[in-house]
């Protein structure tokens, strides 16, 4: 007498199969048992190799601020937090991320031991080569960090625009590579440069702060985003001022469309407030040009730039 099997593979079943013999019937519940057992071991092998966690290379991290607590979130929970006032440890080896305000470099550099001075990653704004080679630093690690963290703990944001889809964060040195791979199990963009690129995107991001930082505090509340739309012809033209002398200065050439990309930017990150800060480290330096040029007895260079740092009375 035949005998009618119901059962199921993968969730779907099949109905009305006619078996003649118990035979049968035990056979075909060991292929379907061993298909289902083989099923569920995939999917345990795929939801494990979601999950597990990119290998980022430890580091030690100065500073406990948001970007110093977003780059240990990266990790592998194997970094080592140096805070404000305390050492660096020297038996630890592997890149040293500085992420504390520029005017607090000073206190870093005496913090940590000498040997290690060659580990040193620099995640601030601002034009630090002046500074590197007052220090003896020479072409220190730096990190250009288009990313935004709004309050500490909070996952940073990307600042990809319409213009750089790919992400406009950049790396140079001896432990760019490390750096990105951290950015990037962080979910972040960052492209390892060499010098002379990135040294290019370095002003860049300095002209960028420093052109819409001084606009914005010429018109008291306005945010990066109402400076570049409703006063795109005022930070076009520092833009320009500001690009020239730095092209002048340091003897290159930039890449074309160099205001659509600032102002991209600036789009991405419209919410940003405005002011003039860190003088020394951003307009600072475009200032240092003014002054050197008029000892020469030549023109400034930034004249836009100089008044509105006079009518501001920062110089």
């Amino acid at each position: 007498m035949a005998e009618t099997l119901t059962y199921c593979c993968i969730s779907s079943p099949i109905t009305n199969i006619k078996l003649s013999t118990p035979i049968q019937i035990s056979r075909i519940k060991r292929l379907a048992s061993a298909k289902n057992c083989s099923i569920r071991a995939s999917a345990a092998t795929m939801s494990a190799a979601g999950s597990a966690k990119v290998k980022v290379v430890p580091a030690i991290i100065v500073g406990g601020g948001r970007v110093g607590k977003a780059l240990q979130d990266m990790g592998n929970g194997d970094d080592v937090l140096v805070r404000r006032g305390e050492p660096v440890p020297l038996d630890f080896s592997g890149p040293i991320l500085v992420c504390t305000r520029n005017d607090d470099l000073e206190a870093v550099l005496k913090a940590t031991p000498q040997s290690r001075w060659t580990d040193l990653v620099f995640f601030q704004n601002g034009m630090l080569e002046p500074w590197f080679n007052e220090k003896g630093l020479g072409d220190a690690d730096q990190v250009l960090a288009y990313f935004a963290v709004s309050k500490l703990g909070v996952p940073p944001v990307d600042g990809k625009t319409d213009t750089n889809p790919e992400g406009l964060t950049a790396a140079y040195g001896k432990w760019a590579s490390a750096v990105a791979g951290r950015l990037h199990a962080g979910g972040l963009s960052c492209k390892v440069l060499d010098k002379e690129a990135f040294q290019k995107q370095m002003l860049e991001k300095l002209i960028w702060i420093s052109a819409f930082m001084l606009v914005g505090a010429h018109h008291p509340g306005a945010t990066v985003g109402v400076v570049e739309k409703e006063y795109r012809s005022e930070v076009s033209s520092l833009i320009t001022e500001l690009s020239s002398a730095a092209a002048a200065e340091k003897g290159i050439v930039f890449e074309e469309a160099m205001e659509q990309r600032l102002c991209a930017y600036s789009r991405a990150v419209a919410h940003f407030p405005t002011a003039v800060k860190e003088f020394k480290w951003r307009n600072g330096w475009f200032y240092s040009l003014t002054e050197k040029a008029i000892v020469e007895g030549k023109p400034d260079p930034c004249p836009l730039h100089t008044a509105w740092l006079r009518e501001l009375k920062i110089v």
